[in-house]
């Protein structure tokens, strides 16, 4: 598995942003059952970058707290079946899916772990878990998507003992 992390901002964590966002990605990958090795890109920016982003590919003028680019199409979320053979979605050098680009807002990180009264490592993790589950075809468009989102990510934080407190 290849994760490229890139802390555009040189954001300050109190634990090792890399080895958990590393753990969180393995359990999803896991948890889900995902048959592959994979590339993940995973970049760490602030409200103006985040922005930017949001604005240049979704058309929407306001920062978010975190963007998923996932590179794979699914007919279900979390089929994994006709992936195997699109040979365009595997890196040529690795032989890995790339999966997709997640982007987190580090104010916003801080901002929501305080506003839902837990810590920043919990915020981190849940939104890279978050993202992952959308990288993997799921969404949260109707009240059904949304409640099968949230059941997979409290599993994916539960397995790692990151808790809401």
């Amino acid at each position: 598995m290849t994760i490229l992390i890139e802390n555009e901002i040189d954001a300050e964590f109190d634990f090792d942003y890399e080895d958990i966002a590393k753990k969180v990605i393995e359990t999803a990958m896991d948890q889900l059952k995902f048959p592959f090795e994979a590339e993940i890109s995973l970049t760490i920016t602030d409200s103006e970058g985040i922005h930017a982003i949001n604005k240049e590919f979704r058309n929407i003028d306001s920062a978010t707290d975190v963007l998923s680019f996932p590179m794979v199409e699914y007919e279900k979320p979390g089929d994994f079946d006709k992936i195997e053979s699109n040979d365009d979605l595997f890196n040529p050098e690795t032989g890995e899916v790339i999966l997709g680009d997640i982007v987190l807002c580090a104010e916003r990180i801080y901002s929501q772990a305080e506003e839902y009264n837990h810590s920043v490592l919990r915020e981190y993790a849940f939104l890279i878990a978050h993202s992952m589950l959308h990288l993997f075809g799921f969404d949260h468009m109707t009240e059904e998507e949304a409640s099968v989102m949230e059941q997979k990510q409290r599993e994916i934080l539960d397995y790692l003992n990151i808790s809401r407190n």
